[in-house]
């Protein structure tokens, strides 16, 4: 079983990077795929990016590619989301999330996702 904690949101003006990291606790964190997912008010939770177990595939939302990283690091159980080129509709409430079961290509899915964190609030001044 894993935990996670998001950090790093916060309020950044448009064009600019933000980084949000997610900790994860539980020793099988590296058998995980991980993914981000966002929420801003009123609308559905939407697919941010996801990671394989070694990291070897990544798959990103249409919105965000171009801009947006997604890595791990598996020794220090942590996923990164790398934000560039923000802009005030990247504003929600950004999700990490596990995915316990093994795919060569991490899900796009909400509900394929086991486990998830609390989520931190990122903010886009225009």
């Amino acid at each position: 079983q894993v935990q996670l904690l998001e950090s790093g949101g916060g309020l950044v003006q448009a064009g600019g990077p933000l980084r949000p990291s997610c900790a994860a606790s539980g020793r099988t964190f590296s058998w995980y795929a991980m993914g981000w997912f966002r929420q801003a008010p009123g609308k559905e939770r939407e697919f941010v990016a996801a990671i394989n177990r070694n990291a070897g595939n990544t798959k990103y939302g249409n919105s965000v590619k171009g801009r947006f990283t997604i890595s791990r690091d598996n020794a220090k159980n942590m996923v990164y989301l790398q934000m560039n080129s923000l802009k005030p509709e990247d504003a929600a409430v950004y999700y990490c999330a596990g995915d316990a079961v093994y795919r060569l290509y991490p899900s796009d899915r909400p509900s394929v996702y086991n486990y998830w964190g609390q989520g931190t609030q990122v903010t886009v001044s225009s």
